[in-house]
């Protein structure tokens, strides 16, 4: 492509009113694609008619798809929603098929629970399946090693039975024995993993709700699910905005969790810390980790005054200012250097470092280290 035609397609076929630089029919066609959406001198209604038609904006999206690749075309799809208010597009399952599916679609979804009309809701599950299932594909081995390993090497059985011995630690423990004339070591105490089938560990994740943290909220739901699904491992899954909801008993199903969540609303941190509180029996064997921006709508002081609380209990706890991919997270600086003072070390997380954050928390190692 020459460097004139590259400008045009850049600044729009609008610079080129006399249409001097003819593109090619694929250009020609992606110059439309992108100038239905970035091209501001494009009357009101034309860029009306887009959203307004159903098959003309399963022609976009499919032509996006074509011209761009997945992670421009992720981008396109986002600025669509808000410069096109494409959102009542999506309420059309012809054009759910045809958008590409990640977490920023989930959750737009989620949003959009409340008003999708019955017709849509089954392509919308699919949707949200989809991108799950992919989530999961990627993430969720990692996690079940990572906790499953720290858990091996955190927790100790003072009598092991003998598939429960743990041969490397005992040698160790027991080297100050070896018999030369044997050549061997004759233990003396005896060190093994954990038992399976023990909770040996609790994990609370207490998830913000509110609409800002929607990618968070789509991997907090699936890490949530992965979690549930190890036996030495007890999870609870607790979401929040200016009221509390204990989803733990749908980590069994990580879409219905994700349904059943209503993104929106204000923020109330000390409300969901007092509930999960609650919840806790085993406080040194406990890790919270709040997932919130720490935009504060409730009581700051009682909320810094709980987590005082939960740390002087032996809690393990962390916030995580958010769970996803996107970059530096808005958060309240504030909050957070107030809750870093406490002792509770508050920063992003991305979901690929989200399994070493959980090992490291097991094993009590300091999570500081991920602030850095």
């Amino acid at each position: 492509m020459s460097n004139p035609a590259r400008w045009k397609l850049v600044l729009g076929s609008s610079a080129d009113a006399d249409n001097d630089i003819p593109l090619s029919p694929d250009y020609g066609r992606m110059d439309q694609v992108l100038t239905a959406l970035y091209d501001d001198s494009e009357p009101a209604e034309r860029k009306a008619g887009l959203c307004g038609s159903a098959p003309k904006v399963s022609r976009w999206l499919g032509d996006i798809r074509r011209y761009f690749p997945s992670s421009v075309v992720a981008v396109m799809q986002k600025d669509a929603m808000e410069r096109l208010g494409l959102q009542q597009m999506l309420l059309e399952p012809e054009v759910l098929r045809t958008v590409q599916a990640d977490v920023h679609l989930v959750g737009l979804l989620m949003s959009l629970g409340r008003v999708m009309p019955a017709k849509v809701k089954h392509t919308a599950r699919e949707v949200v399946q989809r991108v799950v299932q992919d989530l999961e594909q990627r993430l969720a081995n990692p996690l079940r090693q990572a906790v499953q390993g720290a858990l091996s090497r955190a927790v100790r059985n003072p009598r092991p039975r003998y598939a429960e011995i743990n041969w490397a630690a005992t040698i160790r423990a027991n080297l100050k024995h070896y018999q030369p004339a044997y050549k061997t070591v004759i233990p003396e105490k005896l060190v093994g993993f954990g038992r399976r089938g023990q909770a040996l560990k609790e994990i609370v994740l207490c998830v913000d709700q509110s609409g800002s943290m929607a990618p968070s909220v789509v991997y907090a739901g699936v890490f949530g699910a992965v979690l549930a699904s190890l036996k030495a491992v007890k999870t609870h899954m607790v979401v929040f905005d200016t009221s509390v909801a204990d989803l733990t008993q749908d980590l069994q199903d990580p879409v219905d969790l994700l349904f059943g969540i209503q993104l929106g609303g204000g923020t109330d941190i000390n409300r969901a810390l007092t509930y999960c509180q609650q919840l806790i029996t085993r406080p040194t064997d406990t890790i919270l980790v709040l997932i919130s921006d720490l935009y504060e709508g409730g009581n700051e002081a009682q909320m810094l005054k709980r987590a005082a609380a939960l740390k002087a209990a032996g809690v393990t706890l962390v916030a995580l200012l958010a769970l996803s991919d996107e970059g530096s997270p808005g958060f309240d600086r504030r909050m957070a250097e107030q809750l870093a003072a406490l002792g509770v070390p508050a920063f992003a997380c991305t979901p690929d470092q989200f399994p070493a954050l959980m090992a490291a928390a097991i094993q009590g190692r300091d999570l500081g280290q991920f602030a850095r």
